[in-house]
């Protein structure tokens, strides 16, 4: 379940654009402020474009809710960052991964954690009244249908692209297209359908996943196989990973690394680790062999 406030706006309706994310990340560390009149200036963009970029960085768990830079991105966007132009791909599984389990942009957390489990093709009218339902039960916030209506459009934008003239330049910068997560179906009159279909996601590598689970406080020293395929924000549920690809990242890792045990027997299947290393090593040792 979404437990913060929910977020359906703040983009001014621009999805991300591929170097936002680090013209963002020099603005704030050089000191300066969204807030501030010349921010257009340094940012070269428009007053619109100011609050969008400021929105997806926090959306991104680049921003902490004082505006201030996080560890992680630091340790992504610096000058010897991992990866601050975005070059390997292992770098946007992270950043979808940010975005759907921080849950500040509800839309994502919704649509891969719920919206895709429960209807195997849905439609833009689909989501919008699946959102609906849920400020009328569980979540507190004033439904509009505009704004909701809007931020798919946004997403759809994020992980689709676009394929008009005129917003040629959205498929060219924007950040997820090239996962290939969410496709489209089209069939005569009727509003055109998204999928995400769970699938082995062999394009993302094994040491990511281990640095995601344990950064993750809520495992311990153990994570059975269910809560890894089915928990809501688990990996299965954020990439979209079926048990086959989770089987094949967890086999592996336990060959990669001797503390990693996976146990099946006795009706327990799990992962367990007889110690757990700090995840950033295993990030800093990923990409640096990626060099």
């Amino acid at each position: 379940m979404v437990h913060i406030r929910p977020t359906f706006s703040g983009h001014e309706s621009f999805q991300c654009r591929h170097l936002w994310l680090k013209k963002g990340y020099d603005f704030v560390n050089s000191g300066k402020s969204f807030s501030e009149s010349d921010a257009v200036v340094f940012l070269g963009v428009g007053k619109n474009m100011v609050n969008s970029i400021r929105f997806w960085m926090r959306a991104f768990d680049l921003l902490d809710s004082d505006d201030k830079l996080t560890p992680f991105a630091h340790s992504m966007f610096s000058a010897k960052g991992f990866d601050p132009y975005l070059e390997d791909d292992a770098s946007l599984w992270l950043l979808h991964y940010n975005l759907v389990k921080k849950g500040y942009a509800t839309t994502y957390s919704l649509i891969f954690n719920e919206m895709r489990k429960e209807r195997m093709e849905f439609s833009k009218d689909n989501f919008v009244r699946f959102v609906q339902l849920k400020s009328e039960s569980e979540m507190p916030f004033t439904f509009n249908k505009n704004t909701i209506s809007s931020d798919f459009d946004v997403f759809v934008k994020l992980y689709i692209g676009t394929e008009t003239i005129k917003d040629r330049e959205d498929v060219v910068s924007g950040v997820f297209p090239e996962l290939g997560m969410v496709k489209t179906i089209t069939r005569d009159k009727l509003p055109t359908q998204y999928v995400i279909e769970d699938s082995e996601r062999v394009g993302i590598p094994d040491d990511l996943v281990l640095y995601i689970l344990l950064s993750d406080d809520s495992i311990g020293s153990s994570v059975s196989l269910d809560m890894l395929e089915r928990d809501y924000n688990s990996i299965g549920a954020i990439f979209a990973m079926n048990r086959t690809g989770i089987m094949s990242k967890i086999e592996g890792l336990c060959a990669k690394y001797p503390y990693l045990v996976y146990r099946d027997d006795s009706g327990v299947r799990e992962l367990q680790f007889k110690k757990k290393p700090k995840a950033e090593t295993i990030l800093k040792a990923y990409y640096a062999g990626k060099e």
